[in-house]
């Protein structure tokens, strides 16, 4: 079984609508503080990669299903796990949890890429510190 990183959230006012309501935008800000705190779990950061491998990991796509809503001062788990993975990206599964209940899942495509955005095989190292959270190797 594959690991899943988890990240916890609260919920600001700054987050929310004139309801109260997580604003739809925000998850995708609480998916990329996960993504960004898994990598430093890893001995990674986004400048890292930048300097040490010449690369760039950006979002290709993405897929997101609101359930049900998150409010303001709820606390909030974020588990991330890759899915599948090729030469040069990889889809990664993100679930907001919310009293043990998913409220929000998304599937986000990220791809390496060059300075010139073109994509590039991920490099060896990082797919290593990667693969004991990817649960369906190719």
């Amino acid at each position: 079984m594959n690991k899943i990183f988890n990240h916890k959230v609260k919920v600001y006012y700054e987050d929310t609508d004139a309801g109260g309501v997580v604003y739809y935008a925000n998850y995708l800000k609480y998916f990329e503080r996960a993504r960004t705190e898994a990598l430093a779990d890893i001995g990674l950061s986004n400048i890292k990669i930048k300097k040490d491998f010449e690369t760039l990991i950006i979002v290709k796509s993405c897929s997101i299903d609101y359930k049900k809503p998150a409010f303001l001062e709820d606390n909030l788990d974020i588990n991330s796990h890759i899915i599948s993975n090729s030469k040069t990206s990889f889809i990664m599964n993100q679930t907001i949890i919310k009293n043990k209940i998913a409220i929000v899942e998304a599937k986000i495509h990220l791809v390496f890429v060059d300075e010139k955005i073109k994509p590039i095989k991920i490099p060896k190292l990082i797919l290593h510190k990667l693969n004991p959270y990817i649960s369906n190797t190719k």
